[in-house]
């Protein structure tokens, strides 16, 4: 074998190791997102109160860019939102597109259907686990990406091809569990105050999910109400996936 050959068989051998390691670790310590919010529903104030929230917190974080649909005509006219149907949001995520250094966050606040996905009330359809893995993989393939899916029954979310290793999905509730604080009397969901609260202290996307539930465990216990239990997924090479600060 020629030294020429060897060489060559050496640098593909280190371009594979790099491809498949861990992103996590001191190196994702300045990781900036590219972020997606979505807000499907405008029969209740809370999920859009929610994803500005949310967008406050990302652009005290500097975040390159924020892009955010709403299901009311008024929020995108008062906020210069873009309107939050199907194709609207798919093609939104599919064009995130993040730099080397960056990853994608998206964050959808919804009402959830047993079994389908989280309503995206302008189209009158669902944003279906599919449906969000093909746009993921369109607008972030291989890059860090956290995917944030607030509604009712939105465990399935964190299972099948949504699990992959560059990716964290954390979920409001159990694939067969009711989330709460869909309704007028709230400023926020349960999952949805939790969630800012925990971006406000938690380190890390593991540290967040880990203080969310007990955040909605205690907000459930105090109304007497059935656990949602939050789910999520952690691949392995983002786990150390950072909170934007």
């Amino acid at each position: 074998m020629t030294l020429l050959a060897r060489l060559a068989i050496v640098g593909v051998t280190l371009l594979l190791a790099a491809c498949g390691s861990p992103l996590d670790g001191p190196g994702m310590a300045g990781l900036r997102y590219r972020a997606v919010l979505v807000a499907g529903d405008a029969s209740v104030p809370a999920f859009d109160n929610a994803a500005g929230a949310v967008r406050a917190r990302l652009a005290r974080a500097q975040t390159p860019e924020i892009r955010r649909l709403t299901a009311s005509r008024r929020v995108a006219e008062e906020s210069g939102a873009g309107i939050a149907g199907r194709d609207q949001v798919l093609n939104a995520i599919g064009g995130l597109r993040p730099s080397a250094g960056q990853g994608c966050l998206v964050f959808v606040t919804s009402h959830g259907g047993y079994r389908t996905g989280l309503s995206l009330m302008p189209s009158r359809d669902v944003l279906t686990p599919a449906a969000l893995d093909t746009a993921l993989e369109a607008g972030c393939g291989e890059a860090p990406t956290v995917a944030i899916l607030s509604g009712c029954f939105s465990g399935h979310f964190a299972r099948g091809a949504m699990a992959r290793p560059n990716r964290i999905v954390l979920t409001a509730a159990r694939d067969d569990r009711p989330s709460f604080g869909c309704s007028a009397e709230y400023q926020y969901t349960f999952y949805d105050r939790c969630l800012l609260e925990a971006m406000d202290r938690a380190p890390t996307w593991r540290e967040a999910h880990t203080q969310i539930r007990t955040c909605v465990a205690a907000r459930e216990l105090a109304m007497r109400f059935r656990p949602s239990e939050p789910q999520a997924w952690f691949g392995e090479r983002v786990r150390g996936m950072p909170v934007p600060r």
